[in-house]
């Protein structure tokens, strides 16, 4: 059996996978519980407020008016903004886009609490930004191929 090393494969085609998806892909979605109760809300809008306020589009009772808010960004990635008392993946400053907010870039099984509710974000590992060529079959840790740069989704006539 003749071996080869993985740098020794010709570049002729072969594309590398990339979580690059269409503007919003994956069903980005929250997975919501309290006690018995079980719900998922899908995040259609650029900027989702989470909180007991009328208006709010994701109402949520027991907690504050606006509690959190989720923003759609231009980089196709779902941040969450904590307003209120609660806990989230990333302490404050944790994370390395959002540093001194009480901010987070959401990726699949984030989670956050809003009162009694405890809320988890999900979107389909191809569109997951964190999970770029799809995870497991394209290398973990230090073995992370790079993606080819994200698309210009500003230009994107689908939003």
């Amino acid at each position: 059996m003749n071996a080869r090393h993985i740098d020794d494969r010709p570049d002729e085609g072969y594309t590398p996978g990339t979580t690059h998806a269409e503007w919003g892909a994956g069903n980005p979605r929250l997975r919501i519980t309290r006690d018995d109760e079980r719900t998922e809300f899908a995040l259609e809008a650029d900027v989702v407020r989470v909180g007991s306020a009328e208006g709010n589009e994701l109402r949520l009772a027991d907690t504050d008016p606006v509690h959190a808010t989720i923003t759609h960004d231009d980089r196709d990635e779902y941040v969450l903004t904590l307003h209120g008392e609660g806990e989230m993946n990333a302490s404050a400053g944790a994370d390395a886009t959002h540093p001194g907010d009480d901010s987070e870039t959401l990726r699949t099984g984030a989670h956050f609490t809003a009162g009694p509710w405890t809320l988890v974000f999900a979107r389909d590992e191809f569109a997951d930004h964190g999970r770029p060529f799809g995870g497991r079959a394209g290398g973990e840790y230090s073995d992370q191929p790079l993606q080819p740069p994200r698309p210009d989704y500003d230009g994107d006539e689908s939003r």
